[in-house]
């Protein structure tokens, strides 16, 4: 693992770095809390329905599962200052349940990272993200991309200390 602290560039993202997060626990208040607003179906909203539901009892949303530990992940800083968004999502996949009182975590791996040419004071970075319950269990993963700033002092038309832009034009 990597220790990234703040602040964090492109540059500090090469690939093989993984960033671990602390831990969460997911409760039932919190499972059916989320489901009611915003993923209403009856395994994660009603513990009753959910015993006959082919998960066997109350499982959180997929998604509430993936902002809690997205959230976790940001609480890492390695967003901080130079994240500038992500360039979506690929390859989502929910592998077990989630239930009341699993506390998850997330590993997330730096697999690819390279300089933009149309905007090279920017790069960006691939991720392969992995949750995990107490158990070390893998309950989901995806694939996904974000933009990084580059270190201010690598960034085009950047000079070092006592350059100048006379001197740069002369070059």
């Amino acid at each position: 693992m990597t220790d990234l602290r703040p602040p964090v560039w492109f540059e500090d993202l090469t690939p093989g770095t993984v960033i671990k997060t602390a831990g969460a626990t997911m409760t039932e208040g919190q499972i059916i809390e989320f489901a009611m607003r915003w993923d209403p179906q009856p395994f994660h909203i009603d513990v009753e329905a959910a015993k006959e539901s082919m998960f066997g009892g109350l499982a959180a949303s997929g998604f509430h599962t993936m902002l809690t530990a997205f959230r976790l992940l940001h609480a890492t800083n390695f967003m901080y200052p130079a994240g500038q968004g992500s360039g979506g999502m690929e390859s989502l996949r929910w592998l077990i349940p989630v239930r009341p009182g699993d506390t998850i975590r997330m590993e997330c791996e730096v697999t690819d990272a390279r300089v933009l040419k149309s905007k090279p004071h920017m790069g960006v970075c691939a991720f392969h993200y992995h949750v995990y319950n107490q158990r070390d269990e893998q309950v989901m993963d995806w694939k996904a991309s974000a933009f990084y700033l580059r270190r201010p002092e690598n960034r085009p038309g950047n000079r070092p200390e006592g350059g100048t832009a006379a001197g740069a034009a002369a070059e």
